[in-house]
């Protein structure tokens, strides 16, 4: 590399089309008895509303600097994308990249319908760079980026906020007993904070940092080392078809890594504008977005499980999202 060149930074998005009904069969031959394709919990995991394009739009406008982009997904294609001649035109730097790629060696664990087995394994795609971006698909720029925004001298700038484990945390400690005073403790959920605590604990901490719906730059060498090392891990990791409890989020393993290896540039600020709930008002919802495309300092936008939103409200958000990146 030249110097002061720049290295290359990909990004990397998990998607599925979970409305396919293919894809929901093949769901079902795996699912337990006791539970329904159709469950809402399960099915806003999966269902999508085409915000992937919007997500990829935002990248080639704001994040001129990625070099490609990485779609991972079971046999699928994204909209937009179907249109090979068209798409290799408007996206030439976009990517579909199948989960037996990413799975060689390892393609008796799949399907899988499981985003942390997936997240994994993502180091694997071929080609992909030294340094690179996570981005969920219901996650925009709405502001311009550099590479210092993810990167400082090859350290992730890692976003979040040290947090107690639940069981330190008073209120919850308490809620705990009473539960167990009238026999109510429900079944241990597979829970995003969950995980993140259970991969701060494995790797020596006394709390964990906190991530939220940001992109997450993420060394390619940090995870395929500790995955190397820690056989036993990495298998139970991508061993579950859905999400289970015994299970880490494969990237607050690299934050907490980075951290542990004083290789990481902390950061309290999201510079984030999140949303998810959709039951409120219009004019809130038409005020977070102004407010959102107005704030310098918010860089990021989430618009959590878009499905459940309400049809007048999706269309709002849809043309907004249109408007912003074509």
């Amino acid at each position: 590399m030249k110097k002061n060149e720049v290295p290359a930074i990909d990004a990397v998005i998990m998607w599925v089309d979970g409305n396919d009904p293919f894809h929901k069969s093949k769901m079902e031959t795996y699912l337990a008895p006791t539970h329904s394709v159709n469950n809402k919990s399960l099915r806003t995991r999966y269902d999508q509303v085409n915000e992937i394009e919007f997500c990829v739009k935002s990248i080639l406008k704001y994040a001129t600097f990625i070099r490609n982009i990485y779609i991972v997904t079971d046999n699928q294609t994204p909209d937009f994308l179907k249109d090979q001649a068209k798409a290799q035109q408007a996206f030439p730097n976009v990517f579909i990249v199948d989960h037996k790629v990413i799975f060689e060696g390892y393609t008796h664990y799949l399907p899988t319908f499981n985003s942390r087995s997936i997240a994994t394994m993502i180091h694997r795609i071929p080609g992909l760079s030294s340094s690179f971006i996570i981005f969920n698909d219901d996650v925009f720029l709405i502001k311009k980026v550099i590479p210092t925004d993810f990167f400082i001298n090859d350290k992730p700038v890692i976003r979040g906020l040290w947090k107690s484990f639940d069981e330190n945390v008073f209120f919850k400690k308490v809620k705990r007993v009473f539960l167990q005073r009238f026999n109510k403790i429900k079944l241990e959920r597979a829970g995003h904070y969950k995980a993140q605590q259970l991969i701060a604990k494995k790797t020596g901490f006394h709390q964990y940092f906190k991530s939220h719906h940001v992109p997450l730059p993420i060394r390619k060498m940090t995870i395929a080392t500790y995955l190397k090392d820690h056989q036993e891990d990495h298998l139970n990791n991508i061993s579950h078809r859905f999400r289970h409890v015994t299970q880490f989020l494969p990237e607050s393993l690299s934050n907490h890594l980075e951290i542990k290896n004083n290789t990481a540039i902390l950061s309290n600020d999201y510079k984030l504008s999140y949303i998810q709930n959709y039951k409120k008002p219009f004019l809130w919802l038409k005020y977070k977005l102004r407010s959102a495309a107005k704030d310098e300092d918010k860089l990021f936008l989430c618009l959590q499980s878009l499905d459940q939103c309400p049809p007048e409200k999706l269309d709002f958000i849809k043309k907004w999202l249109q408007e912003k990146y074509n």
